[in-house]
């Protein structure tokens, strides 16, 4: 085979891997790295996820924020009480799966414990707002979050407390959480 005939070779190869791979389904905010909106706010997360026990970002600022949603909305806890303030933090363990699943439950959606695009989507219908600041009334109660100019989500460290206007940026990174240091 000549080299130019090669070279045309690799480069329909190269061509149809690059079609194939901008057909697939894929989320478009975990390839951005961070929950994302634009546009109308009831419909930013529809295509956020998935989050669960042992997966990637099973520790990340993006479960923070569905622990937000989580305390909002009071979901129930494994020992019976509601979802509190003080399980937000960042780590989707046991705690916060079995409180998924309650919801998902309550929603109507399959109780898997994880938080795909049916689970972000329903919880998406929840927001109020629009570029700055953006509210969450959940059954239990409102939480506010932060959806900048670039789209991206925020939410208040938990650490830092209610208040204390310390913003995290909701990303996909298992090595970025909403810990404050040394807190």
């Amino acid at each position: 085979m000549s080299v130019k005939r090669a070279l045309v070779a690799l480069a329909a190869c190269t061509a149809l891997g690059l079609t194939a791979l901008s057909t697939s389904p894929a989320s478009a905010s975990i390839s951005q790295g961070y929950i994302f909106g634009t546009g109308t706010i009831t419909d930013d997360w529809g295509d956020e996820g998935p989050l669960w026990a042992g997966g990637k970002y099973q520790i990340s600022n993006a479960v923070g924020l569905w622990q937000y949603v989580l305390w909002a909305e009071g979901a129930r806890e494994q020992n019976g009480t509601a979802y509190d303030y003080a399980d937000i933090d960042c780590d989707f363990g046991a705690n916060t799966t079995y409180a998924t699943k309650k919801l998902q439950a309550r929603w109507g959606l399959e109780a898997d414990g994880v938080v795909g695009s049916k689970t972000f989507s329903i919880a998406d219908n929840h927001l109020r707002g629009s570029t700055g600041k953006v509210y969450y009334f959940g059954k239990a109660r409102a939480v506010t979050f932060v959806r900048s100019s670039g789209g991206a989500y925020r939410f208040e460290n938990p650490e830092a407390g209610v208040g204390s206007n310390l913003w995290e940026t909701a990303i996909y990174d298992p090595f970025a959480t909403c810990f404050v240091p040394g807190g």
